[in-house]
Parts: structure tokens; C-alpha cells; sequence
């Protein structure tokens, strides 16, 4: 087998560095020139404070659920269950509220508990009983969908919702910023500081870059691990309720393609700023580049399908980009 730092090693220090310098910044100078490329050819309706406002509001849900996804991924694991958990729960909301006639404010704290739980039993699963993360978070997934479908009989839950929840996604209820932004901002801001500003986040960041190392530095590395997936799984339930009252309605399937979207994000974020490391900030550039990339396609009237191969395309490029900041770093 052959190393896979071996063709950095064979460069020239200049070499490498520039192509440190390219791995930690491809992804910011890629995002300025996307947005400079369609303010130039759609100057009227692209660089517009209306048009921004509404993707930073349009990836919001993608930028919280995402930043929980990142708190696993810097422990060390996969959580293949956020997307399929975000459905679940925004069925979940708008039945405690419609059906059971709960209080806007209960039924979003059942829900965001629900959350945490399913990320609890995330945790156990993967660090009691040892279950490969990919298996274990997607088994969990795929029983989520079930449990959706079978709490709403696979039909929507569309009548009887106040229009006080609608609001909580669709109002504007600070200085006439979009309650979403509000949200993500606080939701991402908190979680940076917990990671970045923190003798907590210091463990976590200790556990997800070598747990051996943190096991004998008296970390108990599975505590750490669970309150990866319990913030995630909160996440991913936030999403939820949001998405259910940005769309007046819970279904089935709503957030299941936002897995594949945070996953990019995520990715793409690990490419950013750093030789191949997880963190929030690259997170939150990542989502950036591809909601500016969703939004330059909708302007210029792109087919649908478009978007996907946009992101399965962005989703590689982030792991290659990844792999050779990694790589320039190891060598």
C-alpha cells in the first residue's frame, strides 16, 4: 500500500505551502468569487440586501442542523439520523399542537426533548454497544421514518395550524430580521463558543483528535461522544420545528434531504481555514457557498435537477479538499 502523504512529501516546501494556503482558502475565495460571478451577470436581482437576507433565511434550518452534525462529527463519529429525525419532528410539533391542542410552547419543549433523547440513544448505542456510527445512526434513521409515517398514517398534517407557530419561522420580531437568522445565530454563536471558548469544547476537541490520548488524559470519552449526538439530535429537532412552521404543515419526509445538504456543509466547512478539521465557522461557510450556489441557480432559471448534482459535486470537492489540507498537515 502506498502512503497517501507520500506525493506531498516528494514536493518542495514552497510547493507546500502554497498548497497549504490553497487547501485552508479555496473555499472562502471560491464563495467570494461565486457571489462576485452572479452579481456580475444578474446585477439587478443577485447583490440585493433583500436577495442576501433571504439566503441567509433560506439556509438557516441547513446552518443549525448542520452545526449539531458538526459537534458528532468533531467527536469522532457520523450522525446519519438528523435528516430523518428533522421529519419526525416537525410530524411531531404539529400533532402535539393540532391534534393534542398542547401549548405552542410545551409541545416545542416535548420535541426538542424527543430530540435529545434520540441523540442519547444515538450515543449509547455507539459507545455502549459498540456499533459502528454510519450503522447505528442510519438504523436509528430508518426507524424514525417509520415511526413518522406511522404517527401521521403518511398523510400530512396541514389544517388547524395557528398562526402563532407560522410566525415562529415566518415572523420578523427583531429590528425586521427574519426570526431563522435570529435563531441560527444564536443557536451557531452558542455552539462556537462551547467548542472553541471552553474547557468542554477543549474535551471534545481532545476526544475527537485522539481518544486514546484523551482516555489517559482522564477524559471520559464516552460522556463526551453522547453529548455529541444529544446536541446534534436537539439540532436536527430545532430544524424540525422550524421547517413544520416555515411550512404550516409537518410531513413525513420535509427535512429528509437536509441530511445530504449538512453532511456538504460540513465537509466543505472541515476545508476551510484549517488542514482538514471539523469546526463551526467552517461549517457556517459551507452552508453559505451552497445556499449562494442554490440561489445563483434559482435566478437563472436552472433545472431543478441542477442542484443536485450541485451539491453531490460540492460534497466531493469538500472531502478531496479536506483530504489534502489533512494530508499536507500529516506530512
Amino acid at each position: 500500500m502506498t502512503d497517501a502523504s507520500a506525493p506531498a512529501r516528494r514536493l518542495s516546501p514552497q510547493a507546500k505551502t502554497a498548497l497549504g494556503i490553497f487547501a485552508r482558502y479555496a473555499t472562502i475565495i471560491g464563495l467570494l468569487a461565486m457571489i462576485a460571478a452572479f452579481a456580475i451577470l444578474s446585477p439587478r436581482a443577485f447583490p440585493t440586501l433583500s436577495n442576501f437576507t433571504n439566503v441567509l433565511n433560506q439556509a438557516s434550518l441547513t446552518m443549525i442542523i448542520a452545526a449539531g452534525l458538526t459537534l458528532a462529527v468533531v467527536v469522532g463519529e457520523l450522525d446519519l439520523s438528523v435528516g430523518f429525525a428533522a421529519s419526525l419532528h416537525g410530524i411531531l410539533v404539529t400533532g402535539l399542537i393540532v391534534s393534542s391542542g398542547l401549548p405552542i410552547p410545551l409541545a416545542i419543549l416535548i420535541v426538542l426533548c424527543a430530540g435529545a433523547l434520540i441523540g442519547l440513544v444515538n450515543g449509547l448505542i455507539v459507545t455502549k454497544i459498540k456499533v459502528n456510527s454510519v450503522i447505528a445512526t442510519l438504523g436509528v434513521g430508518t426507524i424514525l421514518t417509520g415511526l413518522a409515517f406511522a404517527y401521521s398514517a403518511g398523510v400530512p398534517i396541514v389544517s388547524g395550524v395557528p398562526e402563532t407557530f407560522l410566525q415562529l419561522s415566518l415572523g420578523r420580531w427583531l429590528f425586521g430580521i427574519p426570526n431563522n437568522i435570529v435563531i441560527m445565530a444564536l443557536v451557531v454563536g452558542g455552539l462556537w463558543v462551547l467548542v472553541e471558548r471552553s474547557a468542554l469544547g477543549q474535551e471534545i476537541q481532545a476526544v475527537g483528535g485522539n481518544p486514546a490520548a484523551a482516555r489517559l488524559a482522564g477524559i471520559d470519552v464516552d460522556r463526551i461522544k453522547i453529548l455529541g449526538f444529544v446536541i446534534s439530535g436537539v439540532c436536527a429537532a430545532l430544524t424540525g420545528i422550524l421547517l413544520a412552521s416555515r411550512l404550516g404543515s409537518g410531513t413525513a419526509s420535509a427535512a429528509d434531504s437536509y441530511l445530504l445538504t449538512a453532511f456538504a456543509a460540513v465537509f466543505l466547512g472541515s476545508a476551510t481555514l484549517r488542514d482538514g478539521e471539523f469546526h463551526i465557522l467552517g461549517t457556517l461557510i459551507g452552508a453559505l457557498i451552497i445556499a449562494f450556489g442554490f440561489n445563483g441557480l434559482n435566478i437563472f432559471g436552472a433545472p431543478t435537477f441542477s442542484q443536485y448534482v450541485l451539491q453531490g459535486a460540492i460534497l466531493i470537492l469538500a472531502v478531496g479538499l479536506s483530504s489534502l489540507g489533512r494530508s499536507i498537515a500529516e506530512s
